[in-house]
């Protein structure tokens, strides 16, 4: 039985922020461990029809990571990770300048339901604009769909 639902968008109307929605099938834990574990990460992440390649990948506070989306090449620090949050900086390479700064948050619904929140803080309302314009949510919606189904499926 599949669960899936689109991630909810919304642009913050006074600071140029970007929250994030989306609720799984799954504990808190699993959704942490595939924000953390990069062999499971580079599984789900991004478009259905891109392949994702780790470089470096540190989750620990303190670290850092780095990988491939297809062409695209990414890479951020690890701030701060808990079983219930992870803060880290986002960047992309083919624009060095849009750093966001990203807060995660793994909201235990209960029975087997987690909310995945997440908040991205950019430079500018412009920059933040230019990020919802950029065809991120087709990728989002495409790699929470992928993970859903790991999942489910217990390939996971």
């Amino acid at each position: 039985m599949s669960t899936s639902t689109e991630a909810v968008i919304e642009a913050d109307r006074k600071l140029p922020v970007i929250r994030i929605r989306r609720d799984f099938a799954a504990t808190p834990g699993q959704l942490f461990r595939a924000h953390t574990d990069p062999a499971l990460f580079a599984r789900w992440i991004g478009p259905d029809r891109m392949t994702t390649r780790i470089d470096h990948w540190d989750a620990r506070t303190g670290g850092s990571w780095r990988y491939a989306s297809g062409p695209y090449w990414f890479h951020g620090c690890f701030h701060d990770i808990r079983p219930d949050r992870i803060v880290q900086t986002f960047t992309s390479e083919g624009n060095p300048d849009g750093v966001a700064l990203e807060t995660l948050w793994f909201d235990d619904l209960g029975g087997g339901r987690t909310r995945l929140r997440t908040q991205a803080l950019v430079d500018s309302f412009e920059a933040r604009d230019a990020w919802l314009r950029s065809g991120m949510e087709t990728g989002m919606n495409q790699g929470y769909a992928k993970l859903e189904r790991m999942l489910i499926d217990g390939n996971f």
